[in-house]
């Protein structure tokens, strides 16, 4: 079978009972089309924050995302169906480096970033999965994962105090459309109370659209190259962790939905967002990831089909052509991005938190109690300290202490019969 033809499914209009539609079938072109518009419409509004609060050009972002999304496909020769959007854990490097170097130096660390876990997905591809579950089991990734999350808790304030009324009202309206909506609406409740924010903030006056008035319609997007500097590169370092637990994930969970062993792919998924990462920075864009929200569109429509993510791949790449598009999206108050930041961050930390729960994390263990305990505290209170031209902030003081720290302690335990 070549790359892009797929073996029709039934008919190709519909799915029966206890079915679902594989990887390598479609629907009817017309159906395909639009779970792949479906699939747009779920990765837009996560997609599109990152550049938003990072102040990347939204644009750039969403042509690196299908372009990234359609190489992911290819690498992996459309056996791991996946959209590339992108990973909120950038927004604390891309502030930290963009305020010591520049956007120029943060991009650097997206390429860097890239690159490293390309490399990891050759050395899975070649030595198998093993020795990251014993590097980040999930009382580490978990702790990661809510650190990222929480360092931003400052950011979030100090976007809010800057429009505390349009904070509050995007905020109750990202909490009003959660409980209101169990579909799809809630999934994107954060995109869609920006929205909201963005509307009562333009009634106020508080939007500024001469930016909009001057923007073009149609446009490729803009680039932007990086400059590399260590002491910024060393900020994402905890990202690579991040993204391999969360392609890893993503791949576990698409074999238990489509009942396809695909251990053998983990390592090209991870070379293939590697890839797609370092394209991205490279040109302007944020670094991408494998998307859960996506995944809840198959588990929704039971199409598994990558001929829908080549639709929305393609389908992002179009979108990403309108400067006056990117335009109404940088010109988000920042009242509104202090509202979302306060969900959104929250967020991320309890997502670690899902993590200590799924990975069933015995916290009576004094081990992975102190060694997530620390790693809190460092991270959330941003501990830092420097060595010479190098800044090492409390996310990277943090992830060592999760890392490193659970691997001594742990040993040591053992090896005095404790764990």
């Amino acid at each position: 079978m070549s790359l892009l033809s797929w073996k029709l499914h039934g008919t190709g209009k519909t799915i029966g009972a206890g079915e679902v539609v594989s990887t390598d079938e479609r629907l009817s072109w017309p159906r395909t089309i639009g779970v792949g518009v479906q699939h747009i419409a779920a990765m837009f509004g996560a997609t599109f924050l990152v550049p938003i609060i990072t102040g990347l050009p939204p644009t750039t972002t969403l042509f690196f995302s299908g372009i990234g999304t359609l190489l992911f496909l290819i690498i992996t020769k459309n056996k791991v169906p996946s959209y590339l959007g992108s990973s909120f854990a950038f927004l604390a490097p891309i502030a930290a480096a963009k305020a010591g170097g520049g956007m120029s130096a943060a991009l650097g660390g997206v390429v860097a970033t890239g690159v490293i876990l390309a490399v990891i997905g050759l050395i899975v591809r070649a030595a198998g999965i093993g020795w990251i579950n014993w590097l980040l089991p999930p009382v580490v990734t978990g702790t990661i994962v809510m650190v990222i999350g929480l360092n931003l808790a400052g950011a979030a304030k100090n976007n809010f105090s800057k429009g505390p009324l349009v904070g509050i009202v995007t905020l109750a309206a990202i909490g009003l459309i959660s409980a209101f909506s169990t579909g799809f609406m809630g999934r994107i409740s954060i995109f869609l109370g920006l929205v909201v924010g963005y509307v009562v903030a333009y009634a106020m006056g508080d939007v500024d659209t001469k930016a909009i008035s001057a923007a073009k319609m149609f446009a490729t997007p803009s680039f932007t190259s990086p400059t590399f500097d260590s002491k910024a590169i060393v900020l994402f370092l905890p990202v690579v962790l991040v993204l391999i637990a969360e392609n890893v994930g993503h791949v576990k969970a698409v074999s238990a939905m489509t009942g396809k062993n695909l251990d053998d792919q983990m390592g090209m998924a991870l070379f293939a967002d590697g890839v797609a990462t370092t394209l991205a920075g490279a040109g302007g864009g944020s670094g991408t990831t494998t998307y859960a929200e996506n995944i809840g569109v198959m588990a929704a429509t039971r199409v598994y089909s990558t001929a829908a993510y080549w639709i929305a791949g393609v389908g992002a790449i179009i979108l990403s052509l309108s400067p006056k598009f990117g335009a109404v999206l940088s010109s988000t108050p920042v009242g509104a991005l202090g509202g979302v930041g306060v969900a959104l961050f929250g967020m991320i930390g309890v997502l670690g938190a899902r993590i200590w729960i799924e990975g069933k994390v015995n916290f009576g263990n004094s081990t992975n109690l102190i060694i997530a305990a620390s790693a809190l505290i460092i991270g959330i209170s941003d501990m830092s300290w420097t060595s010479g031209n190098y800044a090492f902030g409390g996310i990277i003081n943090a992830t060592l202490v999760a890392v490193v720290g659970y691997q001594v302690l742990n040993s040591v335990a053992k090896s005095r019969g404790n764990a």
